[in-house]
């Protein structure tokens, strides 16, 4: 069985403009957090089962654009599955605040970052 895309994410030098394109946009509700730098968890309004997703700042030169969370059970090991088809490891396994959980990034063997979520 495959892994579901749990989360998306975009990342903007200007994270407020970002927001406030995708907000009205689409006619998202994005919940700002200060104590985050002022990354917004999303709610597409499209009920429990869509998938979530965030809008934050850039906090690395290359960091910018959308990328998609995929769940997983072991960051690591899918960490070393994608070196070992020619991807990158880009961020570690982090710990996130509160009760969500851990993330890992990884770039695939074109330069696209995509996260790992457990």
């Amino acid at each position: 069985m495959g892994r579901p895309i749990a989360f998306f994410e975009v990342v903007s030098s200007d994270h407020e403009r970002a927001q406030a394109f995708y907000r009205d946009l689409f006619d998202w509700r994005v919940a700002a957090d200060p104590e985050m730098g002022g990354y917004g968890l999303v709610d597409t309004g499209a009920g429990e089962q869509a998938v979530g997703g965030g809008i934050g700042p850039s906090m690395q030169p290359g960091d910018t654009g959308v990328k998609v969370y995929v769940q997983v059970d072991d960051l690591d090991a899918y960490l070393d599955r994608a070196e070992a088809l020619g991807g990158e490891r880009l961020v570690p396994p982090t710990d996130l605040p509160g009760d969500f959980g851990r993330f890992a990034v990884f770039a695939d063997p074109d330069g696209n970052q995509v996260g790992l979520w457990a």
